[in-house]
């Protein structure tokens, strides 16, 4: 009979993470846990407090996944990657966000919060103040998140594929372009097909270039 290997709080977040991507957070139980790794219960309280603990460990865990940019870029280049790199590691794994905005996690962990504390040396190193490193961190991550909530129908859905794709067309049989012109136009467009990747860079386009300009004032 083969020995099972040990566990440690590594290998009960890594399945943790696997389990709530395939179940959702809601479906993520130290009970079932526990059913995965072939353990009981009440072993896993040996490495996680309780499921509060668990998916903070999950968030600490993607926030990992997210690449540094080389220092020795330019700043607009720093931010852009890290902006980048947070969108994918968190578009794999949509639970996180979901997590983040629902206040199901608040880490506070070094290692959950490097990712955030490299882009605001970032800013700083760019030339904003307080005020205006606080003010460009919140639209990073309105852009990150919120173009997360829309590509991923809600944060769960399949990643990369837009949240209005399959209601496109009942807003289409329920608008009367007579009163909504604007909207009923867009929306028929969309039905050509959208790219959400490609619109969360022409949005991280956006957003840099205008605090380029910005700092640049």
């Amino acid at each position: 009979m083969a020995r099972r290997e040990p566990l440690n709080r590594d290998k009960v977040l890594a399945a943790a993470l696997e389990l709530a991507d395939s179940e959702g957070l809601d479906g993520l139980s130290m009970r079932r846990l526990a059913k995965v790794l072939g353990v009981e219960a009440m072993s896993l309280y040996n490495h996680v407090s309780n499921k509060a603990d668990l998916v903070d460990g999950i968030v600490e865990l993607v926030f990992g996944q997210v690449e540094p940019p080389d220092p020795g870029l330019p700043w607009q280049e720093q931010l852009r990657v890290t902006a980048r790199n947070m969108h994918r590691a968190f578009s794999r794994h949509p639970v996180v966000p979901l997590a983040l905005a629902t206040d199901r996690s608040n880490p506070t962990s070094p290692h959950a919060l490097r990712t955030l504390d490299g882009l605001v040396g970032t800013l700083y190193a760019a030339g904003f103040d307080d005020l205006g490193a606080w003010r460009a961190l919140t639209a990073v991550n309105g852009l990150v998140f919120g173009t997360l909530l829309l590509s991923t129908g809600g944060f769960g859905g399949a990643p990369g594929r837009h949240a209005g794709e399959e209601q496109v067309g009942v807003y289409i049989r329920a608008l009367d372009p007579g009163h909504l012109p604007h909207f009923a136009r867009l929306l028929r467009w969309t039905r050509g097909g959208v790219d959400p990747a490609a619109d969360f860079e022409q949005a991280l386009d956006l957003l840099i270039d205008g605090l380029a300009q910005a700092v640049a004032n």
